[in-house]
């Protein structure tokens, strides 16, 4: 029964990680930008969200929805204002190699580049629901009050959004040696232009 619960978990992880928006476009620009260690920690960051939204969901922990149900207008604000200068920073600044930095600004940056992707994903408190329509969906819904099953089916989550990450990162981190320093600095605007779009969208969307 736990490996079920297990393949299931990875399965729903890879697939709600898997659309790509801007998490995905942010990600994917910092692998050509700055190499797979940025992009595979900026995933990682998003993973880590996923699996705090999962623990959520499995175990049914409602006052903290409803809680963020409640707030969720604050947070998505905070989250599209966050979009909006992560896009616009990307769009005024040139973008540089990972040779460029030393091991302690390189640390720095990839600290960065976790805790942003982090705090975005947790923007979007709608996560929770979807995780809890798939859930339902697939029969895990509740996981019959075992604990053993819910962590096993997080557990799950988290490596299923992984593996969409590491697919991702690879993929760019292939693309990345065809693109010079000038048509990444136009790949670093198109992405900005974005990103800055979306978070755009999103403090629409309050209105």
């Amino acid at each position: 029964m736990d490996k079920i619960f297990f393949l299931k978990g990875l399965v729903v992880g890879f697939l709600i990680a898997a659309p790509v928006g801007p998490i995905g476009i942010l990600c994917a620009r910092r692998t050509l930008t700055h190499g797979r260690s940025a992009g595979f920690l900026s995933g990682m960051g998003a993973s880590s969200a996923d699996l705090i939204y999962g623990f959520i969901a499995a175990f049914g922990l409602t006052f903290i929805s409803d809680f963020l149900r409640a707030h969720q207008f604050w947070i998505r604000l905070g989250g599209g204002t966050l979009l909006c200068i992560i896009g616009v920073k990307m769009i005024i600044k040139k973008p540089r190699g990972e040779s460029f930095f030393s091991t302690v600004r390189g640390k720095k940056l990839h600290a960065g580049m976790y805790t942003s992707t982090f705090f975005l994903t947790l923007t979007n408190p709608m996560t929770i629901f979807s995780f809890a329509a798939v859930f339902a969906g697939i029969g895990v819904s509740g996981t019959r009050g075992s604990v053993l099953n819910a962590s096993v089916l997080i557990l799950g989550v988290f490596l299923g959004s992984t593996l969409w990450w590491l697919f991702l990162v690879g993929v760019f981190s292939v693309f990345k040696r065809r693109f010079r320093q000038h048509e990444l600095q136009w790949i670093n605007r198109i992405a900005g232009l974005i990103i800055a779009g979306c978070g755009a969208f999103a403090l629409v969307s309050l209105i």
